[in-house]
């Protein structure tokens, strides 16, 4: 029998379950005991992948020892879940490196349904291939429209930060993006092909991002600001830009935006 609504404390419970009966479920894992690693997220992936009913998940896997075998294997087994259309997952502060989100982007770029995601990697030293990966699976997820991605302090250089919107220029049915990505190290170059991908997703209605402490330049700035200034349907927009090398914000400001008819526009530089 389907159940609407399970919550699930213990890897152990969710383990022994009937998996063809979650249809809305939340499996909480952070404060089970123990901290897990590969062999778990491993487990759990499996049972992911047998969850063929699953239509919203969420998974709470912050501050464990899960490196890319793991996050491999939870990517293997989330794109068994072709129903799912809302998944909000935690995994900060684990070890999940460059391969692991590559595979993780992998196994969520066949969840082709998804709608709303959230994604916290903050912390996960996911470097340039890490976020090129991910940028690459989701670029498949053409029907996302509400989308939220921690990635501050990961090390993601200009590759990554260009790959990522490159990826994400793709969904172009988002209308609600989040993206932090600050204490990175994606400078001009990246910040201007994060800009330049973004612009494709015409979309766009409300847009946050955190670019602190990443190295970006004013050239940089002014970059990304023009390619963002293609998204003509864009209403709300705050951007954090501060203990970057950014100067003459006010004038970026009036220059590069003045395509876009914000109704709210937050810059902190």
């Amino acid at each position: 029998m389907i159940q609407k609504n399970s919550q699930i404390y213990s890897l152990e419970h969710f383990l022994s379950s009937s998996h063809q009966q979650f249809q809305d479920l939340l499996i909480d894992l952070k404060n089970c005991g123990k901290q897990l690693g590969d062999e778990d997220a491993s487990n759990l992936g499996s049972g992911l992948g047998k969850c063929i009913n699953l239509s919203n998940l969420r998974l709470f896997l912050q501050s464990n020892k899960i490196s890319a075998i793991g996050g491999s294997a939870l990517g293997s087994g989330l794109g068994k879940c072709t129903n799912l259309s809302n998944l909000i997952l935690h995994l900060s502060f684990n070890s999940i490196g460059e391969e692991g989100t590559s595979g993780l982007g992998s196994g969520l770029g066949k969840c082709t349904n998804l709608s709303n995601l959230t994604l916290h990697l903050s912390g996960n030293q996911i470097g340039d291939e890490g976020a090129s990966g991910l940028g690459f699976g989701l670029g498949n997820c053409t029907r996302l429209s509400n989308l939220t991605l921690h990635l501050s302090s990961n090390k993601i250089g200009a590759i990554g930060g260009s790959d990522l919107g490159s990826g994400l220029g793709k969904c172009t049915n988002l209308s609600y993006l989040i993206l932090h990505l600050s204490s990175n190290k994606i400078g001009s170059t990246g910040a201007s092909g994060l800009g330049s991908g973004l612009g494709k997703c015409t979309n766009l209605l409300n847009f946050t991002l955190d670019l602190r402490f990443n190295k970006i330049g004013t050239s940089g700035a002014s970059g990304f600001s023009f390619g963002l200034g293609k998204c003509t349907n864009l209403q709300n927009l705050a951007l954090y830009l501060s203990n970057n090398q950014i100067y003459r914000s006010k004038q970026l400001k009036i220059n590069c935006f003045k395509s876009i008819r914000l109704v709210a526009l937050k810059l902190e530089s």
